[in-house]
């Protein structure tokens, strides 16, 4: 039986799990509108869209990580399913849209610029900024946890909850900014090709969610209604999130023009200029 002692202590934990997040996402928040402000003033400006963008994104992390804004129960396979959307395809969709890395080259010196630029040329940035990596980090992510006893070793471990969150932040901002962000990136192949690699990934993430719907394979010890519930949500709501990508992929294709024999070629690639 639970004690008022320990419910106490259970309440102080989850404030202090509430309040930790919320003052990171604005402490962020207020580092990025400092910056754009100043980019603002500047002849090139920034976009308000941009902004607006980047704010939304944090906002939907602060709806998954403080449990008094879920509309689900804490603790049920459907709320976790919500957390999971918004962490991992929401908010890095609404993040990487807001070009952080591009505001960042444009508000520290010239030498922190080019380190940073040496760091987005280098072997690891080219291996990791792969959308192949990219959608092998999201999907294999998802197996992992559902297929192996990794998720319920999550409800009894905080510590390891949190790096699941972690990791669904890192791997979805990962997989939306090879497929569609504006910020630099060490070498993005064609449009056509990452259209192909989100359609893999919608495809995955259809057959992960028909999988738990139907509870097959998966390592859950949940309710049935609740492995469904959250089966429905990842699919519909996956759909949504990967629709979105699709929109802000397309939105930047601009056709290849083709050039003469004689016309000069840019010496440089996009990302060796200055930001």
């Amino acid at each position: 039986m639970t004690t008022a002692h320990e419910m106490h202590q259970h309440g102080a934990v989850g404030v202090w799990e509430a309040f930790l997040p919320v003052a990171a996402f604005a402490a962020t928040a207020t580092v990025y509108l400092v910056w754009a402000g100043r980019q603002r003033r500047e002849p090139r400006g920034w976009s308000s869209w941009r902004t607006g963008s980047f704010l939304t994104g944090l906002a939907l992390l602060v709806l998954a990580l403080v449990p008094q804004l879920s509309p689900f129960p804490a603790g049920t396979f459907h709320g976790h399913m919500y957390q999971h959307l918004l962490i991992g395809m929401y908010a890095p969709i609404a993040l990487v849209l807001g070009a952080p890395v591009t505001l960042l080259l444009r508000s520290v010196r010239s030498s922190t610029g080019r380190a940073i630029g040496r760091l987005l040329r280098s072997r690891p940035a080219h291996l990791i900024a792969n959308p192949i990596t990219a959608l092998a980090l999201n999907l294999g992510g998802l197996a992992v946890l559902y297929f192996t006893p990794l998720y319920d070793a999550t409800a009894a471990s905080p510590v390891l909850h949190h790096l699941v969150h972690l990791h669904f932040l890192a791997a979805g901002y990962l997989f939306a900014w090879v497929i569609a962000g504006p910020d630099p990136a060490p070498h993005r192949p064609s449009v056509p090709t990452r259209l192909v690699v989100l359609g893999v990934a919608i495809l995955g993430h259809a057959v992960l969610s028909q999988l738990l719907y139907a509870g097959a394979l998966v390592r859950v010890s949940v309710p049935a209604g609740e492995l469904r519930a959250g089966g429905d949500l990842m699919y519909f709501g996956g759909d949504i999130a990967e629709l979105l990508l699709a929109l802000a992929l397309v939105s930047t294709w601009r056709p290849r023009r083709t050039t003469s024999p004689g016309a000069t070629r840019p010496a440089r690639s996009a990302l060796s200029q200055p930001a």
